[in-house]
């Protein structure tokens, strides 16, 4: 089948073996440097979890060692943007919450990829605009859920 658009009327399975490496041109692209891009990474698995958070669970959720987590956190407390609190349900658990500068430098990373977004797609029309977002935001959910079962 061909896609008739303005990719170079590339077929379907074209399209979709390029997807891979759009993701690792953009994963390149952002945040400004490898520190910010861990913070990002950890701060948003901290901040969206449900329940507790352990450095374990970030390790599982990064698909990352337990050392390497356990150094991003550290780097992240450190910083101070997480904590560590003894867990309500276990007290020999500690589990991370997020500080309030963890919370501000979380939302300066969103503020700037929302800019990143905006100027990589600034000369598109508004509904495509809208439509990638939708449409990035459905594959993020679908990836985290397909993780979730995977884990069981």
């Amino acid at each position: 089948m061909t896609n008739g658009s303005e990719y170079g009327h590339q077929d379907d399975d074209a399209v979709l073996d390029s997807v891979g490496p759009a993701f690792s041109r953009l994963r390149r692209r952002a945040p400004s440097s490898g520190k910010d891009l861990s913070r990002n990474l950890v701060l948003n698995v901290v901040a969206e979890r449900t329940g507790e958070t352990t450095v374990g669970a970030v390790a599982e959720e990064l698909g990352a060692d337990q050392s390497v987590a356990s150094r991003l956190v550290s780097d992240c407390i450190q910083h101070g943007y997480l904590r560590r609190e003894a867990s309500q349900q276990d007290g020999r658990r500690t589990v991370l919450r997020l500080t309030s500068d963890g919370e501000a430098l979380r939302d300066r990373f969103a503020a700037e990829q929302r800019q990143a977004f905006e100027q990589i797609t600034r000369d598109w029309p508004a509904d495509e605009r809208l439509q990638l977002a939708r449409l990035l935001v459905k594959y993020a959910e679908a990836a985290a859920a397909l993780r979730r079962r995977e884990r069981g």
